[in-house]
Protein backbone atom coordinates (compact mmCIF):
# COMPACT_ATOMS: atom_id res chain seq x y z
CA UNK A 1 0.00 0.00 0.00
CA UNK A 2 1.51 3.32 -0.97
CA UNK A 3 2.54 5.44 1.87
CA UNK A 4 0.04 8.10 0.82
CA UNK A 5 -2.88 5.96 1.33
CA UNK A 6 -1.76 4.25 4.35
CA UNK A 7 -1.80 7.84 6.01
CA UNK A 8 -5.26 8.25 5.12
CA UNK A 9 -6.32 5.40 6.00
CA UNK A 10 -4.50 5.70 9.86
CA UNK A 11 -5.99 9.13 9.70
CA UNK A 12 -9.53 7.67 9.12
CA UNK A 13 -9.09 4.99 11.92
CA UNK A 14 -8.07 7.49 13.90
CA UNK A 15 -10.91 10.01 13.61
CA UNK A 16 -13.03 7.07 14.82
CA UNK A 17 -11.08 6.23 18.06
CA UNK A 18 -13.46 8.10 20.71
CA UNK A 19 -16.77 8.25 18.53
CA UNK A 20 -19.30 6.25 19.69
CA UNK A 21 -21.42 3.85 18.07
CA UNK A 22 -24.27 6.18 18.71
CA UNK A 23 -25.64 10.04 19.73
CA UNK A 24 -26.14 10.87 23.51
CA UNK A 25 -27.89 13.68 24.10
CA UNK A 26 -27.73 15.17 28.11
CA UNK A 27 -30.84 15.64 29.11
CA UNK A 28 -30.20 17.21 32.64
CA UNK A 29 -31.39 20.52 33.55
CA UNK A 30 -34.75 21.74 34.88
CA UNK A 31 -37.25 22.52 32.09
CA UNK A 32 -40.34 24.38 32.00
CA UNK A 33 -43.33 23.90 30.16
CA UNK A 34 -44.48 25.68 26.96
CA UNK A 35 -48.29 26.09 26.79
CA UNK A 36 -48.65 26.92 22.86
CA UNK A 37 -50.08 23.64 22.05
CA UNK A 38 -53.72 22.06 23.89
CA UNK A 39 -53.39 25.51 25.80
CA UNK A 40 -56.94 24.82 27.29
CA UNK A 41 -56.46 21.29 27.92
CA UNK A 42 -53.32 21.88 30.42
CA UNK A 43 -54.39 24.88 31.97
CA UNK A 44 -58.07 24.99 33.36
CA UNK A 45 -58.31 21.46 32.04
CA UNK A 46 -60.98 20.06 29.25
CA UNK A 47 -64.66 20.37 28.97
CA UNK A 48 -66.93 18.17 29.57
CA UNK A 49 -68.08 16.07 27.13
CA UNK A 50 -65.14 16.80 25.39
CA UNK A 51 -63.71 13.48 23.67
CA UNK A 52 -63.57 14.51 20.18
CA UNK A 53 -60.48 13.71 17.92
CA UNK A 54 -59.45 10.97 20.93
CA UNK A 55 -59.31 7.21 19.97
CA UNK A 56 -61.73 6.11 22.98
CA UNK A 57 -63.86 3.17 22.44
CA UNK A 58 -67.57 2.50 24.18
CA UNK A 59 -66.16 1.46 27.05
CA UNK A 60 -64.53 4.38 27.92
CA UNK A 61 -67.21 6.62 26.25
CA UNK A 62 -69.60 5.05 28.68
CA UNK A 63 -67.34 5.13 31.86
CA UNK A 64 -67.02 8.80 30.89
CA UNK A 65 -70.70 9.73 30.26
CA UNK A 66 -71.45 8.14 33.57
CA UNK A 67 -68.47 10.35 35.37
CA UNK A 68 -70.30 13.17 37.85
CA UNK A 69 -67.18 16.09 38.35
CA UNK A 70 -68.30 16.12 42.03
CA UNK A 71 -65.93 12.96 42.00
CA UNK A 72 -62.83 14.76 42.50
CA UNK A 73 -63.97 15.82 45.84
CA UNK A 74 -64.03 13.10 47.15
CA UNK A 75 -61.16 12.62 49.67
CA UNK A 76 -59.67 9.28 48.15
CA UNK A 77 -59.18 11.21 44.44
CA UNK A 78 -58.55 14.79 45.73
CA UNK A 79 -54.70 14.20 45.76
CA UNK A 80 -54.95 11.85 42.65
CA UNK A 81 -51.53 11.84 41.47
CA UNK A 82 -51.14 11.94 37.23
CA UNK A 83 -49.96 8.83 35.93
CA UNK A 84 -47.02 9.21 33.65
CA UNK A 85 -49.20 8.59 30.53
CA UNK A 86 -50.35 11.91 31.72
CA UNK A 87 -48.52 14.31 33.83
CA UNK A 88 -46.27 15.34 31.03
CA UNK A 89 -49.75 17.67 29.92
CA UNK A 90 -50.01 19.77 33.60
CA UNK A 91 -48.26 22.74 34.65
CA UNK A 92 -45.33 21.18 36.18
CA UNK A 93 -41.39 21.50 36.58
CA UNK A 94 -39.24 19.42 35.13
CA UNK A 95 -36.31 18.27 36.87
CA UNK A 96 -33.62 15.80 34.82
CA UNK A 97 -30.43 14.23 36.01
CA UNK A 98 -28.24 11.01 35.33
CA UNK A 99 -27.14 8.24 37.48
CA UNK A 100 -23.74 7.09 36.63
CA UNK A 101 -21.65 4.10 37.79
CA UNK A 102 -18.92 5.52 39.79
CA UNK A 103 -16.40 3.83 38.50
CA UNK A 104 -16.91 3.00 34.82
CA UNK A 105 -19.03 5.96 34.60
CA UNK A 106 -21.63 3.97 32.85
CA UNK A 107 -24.90 6.03 32.23
CA UNK A 108 -27.24 3.57 35.04
CA UNK A 109 -30.17 5.18 34.51
CA UNK A 110 -31.90 9.33 33.94
CA UNK A 111 -33.76 10.54 36.56
CA UNK A 112 -37.05 12.98 36.36
CA UNK A 113 -38.38 14.39 39.10
CA UNK A 114 -41.84 16.62 38.79
CA UNK A 115 -43.05 19.06 40.53
CA UNK A 116 -46.84 18.26 40.02
CA UNK A 117 -47.77 15.97 42.79
CA UNK A 118 -43.77 15.64 43.83
CA UNK A 119 -43.27 12.05 41.06
CA UNK A 120 -40.10 10.68 40.95
CA UNK A 121 -39.76 8.36 37.92
CA UNK A 122 -36.80 6.21 37.10
CA UNK A 123 -35.49 5.52 33.60
CA UNK A 124 -33.01 2.15 33.81
CA UNK A 125 -30.49 2.58 31.18
CA UNK A 126 -28.59 -0.56 31.68
CA UNK A 127 -30.39 -3.01 29.82
CA UNK A 128 -32.41 -4.50 32.64
CA UNK A 129 -35.74 -6.20 31.62
CA UNK A 130 -38.85 -4.87 32.38
CA UNK A 131 -40.66 -7.46 35.91
CA UNK A 132 -43.92 -9.64 35.33
CA UNK A 133 -47.60 -8.74 34.59
CA UNK A 134 -47.92 -9.13 38.39
CA UNK A 135 -45.10 -6.89 39.82
CA UNK A 136 -46.73 -3.81 41.53
CA UNK A 137 -48.14 -1.05 39.30
CA UNK A 138 -47.36 2.68 40.32
CA UNK A 139 -48.17 6.21 39.16
CA UNK A 140 -44.87 6.62 37.53
CA UNK A 141 -44.49 2.95 36.41
CA UNK A 142 -41.38 0.72 35.36
CA UNK A 143 -39.34 2.50 32.30
CA UNK A 144 -36.27 1.10 30.24
CA UNK A 145 -35.32 3.38 28.16
CA UNK A 146 -32.50 3.61 25.08
CA UNK A 147 -30.56 6.16 22.53
CA UNK A 148 -31.69 6.19 19.23
CA UNK A 149 -29.64 8.80 17.78
CA UNK A 150 -30.30 11.34 19.71
CA UNK A 151 -33.34 10.36 21.01
CA UNK A 152 -34.27 9.35 23.96
CA UNK A 153 -37.12 6.34 24.00
CA UNK A 154 -38.67 4.93 26.49
CA UNK A 155 -40.40 2.31 27.08
CA UNK A 156 -42.85 1.88 30.44
CA UNK A 157 -45.49 -0.39 31.99
CA UNK A 158 -46.84 -1.07 35.42
CA UNK A 159 -48.87 2.03 35.39
CA UNK A 160 -52.12 2.57 37.54
CA UNK A 161 -55.45 3.45 36.59
CA UNK A 162 -55.50 6.97 35.63
CA UNK A 163 -57.13 9.24 33.05
CA UNK A 164 -56.84 9.97 29.31
CA UNK A 165 -58.14 13.41 30.11
CA UNK A 166 -59.48 14.96 33.24
CA UNK A 167 -62.84 15.04 32.41
CA UNK A 168 -63.69 11.61 33.04
CA UNK A 169 -61.63 9.35 30.42
CA UNK A 170 -60.61 6.81 32.17
CA UNK A 171 -56.82 4.62 30.92
CA UNK A 172 -56.56 1.30 32.46
CA UNK A 173 -53.31 -0.35 34.35
CA UNK A 174 -52.95 -2.34 31.15
CA UNK A 175 -51.19 0.58 29.18
CA UNK A 176 -48.11 0.66 27.76
CA UNK A 177 -46.39 4.05 26.81
CA UNK A 178 -43.66 4.89 24.69
CA UNK A 179 -42.20 8.42 25.13
CA UNK A 180 -39.27 9.99 22.67
CA UNK A 181 -37.36 13.08 24.46
CA UNK A 182 -35.68 15.34 22.03
CA UNK A 183 -33.18 17.84 23.13
CA UNK A 184 -32.48 20.87 20.18
CA UNK A 185 -30.60 23.26 22.39
CA UNK A 186 -32.36 24.90 25.26
CA UNK A 187 -35.88 23.50 23.22
CA UNK A 188 -37.13 19.75 24.79
CA UNK A 189 -39.86 17.92 22.80
CA UNK A 190 -41.79 15.48 24.47
CA UNK A 191 -43.86 12.86 22.26
CA UNK A 192 -45.84 9.83 23.52
CA UNK A 193 -47.63 6.86 22.53
CA UNK A 194 -50.00 5.37 24.88
CA UNK A 195 -51.67 1.80 23.91
CA UNK A 196 -54.54 0.90 25.69
CA UNK A 197 -56.83 -2.42 25.28
CA UNK A 198 -58.97 -1.65 27.71
CA UNK A 199 -59.71 1.69 26.91
CA UNK A 200 -58.31 2.97 23.68
CA UNK A 201 -59.12 1.68 19.96
CA UNK A 202 -55.60 2.81 18.65
CA UNK A 203 -52.58 4.13 20.33
CA UNK A 204 -53.03 8.19 21.64
CA UNK A 205 -50.39 9.81 20.26
CA UNK A 206 -49.89 13.70 22.70
CA UNK A 207 -46.22 15.96 22.23
CA UNK A 208 -45.28 19.01 24.08
CA UNK A 209 -42.81 21.35 24.44
CA UNK A 210 -39.96 22.52 27.52
CA UNK A 211 -37.63 25.63 27.27
CA UNK A 212 -34.39 24.99 29.45
CA UNK A 213 -34.68 27.14 33.06
CA UNK A 214 -31.68 29.06 34.10
CA UNK A 215 -33.69 29.65 37.28
CA UNK A 216 -34.08 26.72 39.55
CA UNK A 217 -35.34 28.56 42.03
CA UNK A 218 -39.35 28.41 42.69
CA UNK A 219 -41.94 25.90 43.83
CA UNK A 220 -40.65 21.82 43.54
CA UNK A 221 -43.37 20.99 46.22
CA UNK A 222 -47.02 20.12 45.93
CA UNK A 223 -48.54 20.07 49.24
CA UNK A 224 -52.27 18.00 48.95
CA UNK A 225 -54.36 18.04 51.88
CA UNK A 226 -57.88 16.58 52.25
CA UNK A 227 -60.50 18.94 53.36
CA UNK A 228 -64.56 18.82 52.88
CA UNK A 229 -65.07 19.76 49.90
CA UNK A 230 -68.90 18.19 49.40
CA UNK A 231 -70.65 19.51 52.40
CA UNK A 232 -73.07 17.22 53.32
CA UNK A 233 -72.33 14.70 51.01
CA UNK A 234 -73.55 11.27 51.68
CA UNK A 235 -69.92 9.24 51.73
CA UNK A 236 -71.49 6.11 50.99
CA UNK A 237 -73.26 7.75 47.58
CA UNK A 238 -69.83 8.10 44.57
CA UNK A 239 -71.28 11.27 42.27
CA UNK A 240 -72.15 9.59 39.07
CA UNK A 241 -74.70 9.83 36.14
CA UNK A 242 -76.87 6.66 35.40
CA UNK A 243 -76.74 5.88 31.56
CA UNK A 244 -78.56 8.26 29.58
CA UNK A 245 -78.71 11.46 32.45
CA UNK A 246 -75.36 12.61 32.20
CA UNK A 247 -76.68 16.21 31.60
CA UNK A 248 -73.69 17.87 30.09
CA UNK A 249 -74.07 15.83 26.59
CA UNK A 250 -75.24 18.96 24.39
CA UNK A 251 -73.07 21.55 26.44
CA UNK A 252 -69.71 21.38 24.70
CA UNK A 253 -71.25 20.50 21.23
CA UNK A 254 -74.11 23.31 21.59
CA UNK A 255 -71.02 25.93 22.31
CA UNK A 256 -68.51 25.06 19.89
CA UNK A 257 -71.30 24.29 16.80
CA UNK A 258 -70.55 20.54 16.31
CA UNK A 259 -72.36 17.81 16.22
CA UNK A 260 -72.72 15.74 19.53
CA UNK A 261 -71.57 12.48 17.89
CA UNK A 262 -68.05 14.43 17.02
CA UNK A 263 -67.90 15.42 20.17
CA UNK A 264 -68.43 11.97 21.67
CA UNK A 265 -64.79 11.11 20.16
CA UNK A 266 -63.45 7.24 18.81
CA UNK A 267 -60.86 7.10 16.22
CA UNK A 268 -62.90 7.83 12.80
CA UNK A 269 -62.41 11.71 14.54
CA UNK A 270 -58.80 11.93 14.38
CA UNK A 271 -59.04 11.77 10.52
CA UNK A 272 -60.06 14.52 7.78
CA UNK A 273 -61.97 11.86 5.99
CA UNK A 274 -64.38 12.48 8.90
CA UNK A 275 -65.86 15.63 7.46
CA UNK A 276 -67.29 13.93 4.77
CA UNK A 277 -69.29 11.89 6.66
CA UNK A 278 -70.70 14.46 9.08
CA UNK A 279 -71.48 16.42 5.44
CA UNK A 280 -73.40 13.41 3.92
CA UNK A 281 -75.51 13.41 7.45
Amino acid sequence: MPNFHRALLLLALAGLIGVPTFAQVDLSGVWGPTFHEDNAERGLGPELVDFLGLPINAAARQWALSWDPDRLGLPEHQCQVHTAAYIHRGPLRLRIWEERDPQTQDLVAIHMYSSTYEQNRVIWMDGRRHPPEYAVHTWMGFSTGKWEGNILTVYTTHIKQGWTRRNGLPSSDRISLVDHFIRHDNHLTHVSAVTDPVYLAEPLIKSEDYLLNDNTAGNWLWPCEYVEELPNHDNSQVPSFLPGQNPFVHEFADKWHIPVDAALGGPETMYPEYMKKLAGK
